[in-house]
């Protein structure tokens, strides 16, 4: 086993992931929200035909393309992105606003701040503009916060109320 600075003397090489590899983003979108202290048992069982299914329809109506990092021919890492269709209907021409959306975002613990995630948002940022967006945005983890204030991202106004406790 390498350590952590044998690490990070690895170069590391970013692609466009492929269809074939949709589980494998998959197990990273599922592993992310366990990284970020979600339960297990609050996850469905059927995640990984869930996730799958959203990618394909995703990229059959989204333009959706996933971005994989490799160290030594392993993927370590991946993010992906697509256009937002947005929680509501969207009135406003696409020349003035079409948003991006970034997810999934997930680099295995070894291979952490090495610029990985830094190159794959990178990437999926390029493919938004490829896609005519004008805005990328996506939701933050903790940890994930700095990486993306360090690329431009400014905290915008979601609010959010937690229902589960509010009696009315």
């Amino acid at each position: 086993m390498l350590t952590q600075q044998r690490f990070q003397e690895q170069r590391f090489q970013v692609r466009g992931a492929t269809p074939a590899e949709d589980t494998l983003i998959a197990q990273h979108f599922y592993q992310m929200w366990l990284d970020n202290q979600v339960a297990k048992t609050a996850l469905s069982a059927d995640w990984l035909e869930i996730t799958r299914q959203f990618i394909h329809q995703a990229r059959e109506t989204l333009g959706y393309q996933a971005f994989v990092a490799e160290v030594a021919g392993q993927v370590v890492g991946s993010a992906g992105g697509q256009r937002f269709a947005g929680p509501y209907p969207n009135i406003i021409k696409a020349s003035d606003r079409c948003d991006g959306y970034i997810w999934g975002v997930y680099v295995e613990p070894a291979y952490r701040h090495q610029g990985i995630a830094t190159q794959l948002i990178q990437q999926v940022m390029s493919h938004l503009k490829a896609l005519s967006c004008t805005h990328a945005v996506l939701n933050a983890s903790p940890s994930g916060k700095p990486i993306y204030a360090r690329l431009g991202f400014v905290e915008s106004n979601l609010m959010r109320l937690d229902l589960q406790n509010l009696s009315l």
